[in-house]
């Protein structure tokens, strides 16, 4: 889809610079993208504790052998 923006070069080139990217579109699309999952993560910040009933989910962990003595 092809859109028109109107972004500042001077922002446009500091926002190519340090994502590391070539293009305009990669580094709008990068910038969208970090907006939207910044977004997901305030919504999940408001419901921290809403839900105070809730059961544990339980977590798969590696098994942690201990280690052998030298001696």
């Amino acid at each position: 889809m092809k859109k028109t923006l109107h972004i500042d070069d001077e922002t446009l080139r500091r926002v190519k610079q340090a994502s590391g990217v070539a293009t305009d579109t990669e580094a709008v699309r990068l910038g969208l993208e970090a907006l939207i999952r910044h977004a997901a993560y305030r919504r999940l910040r408001k419901l921290r504790g809403s839900e105070p009933n809730a059961a544990d989910v339980p977590r798969r962990r590696e098994k942690v052998f201990p280690r052998k003595k030298d001696g």
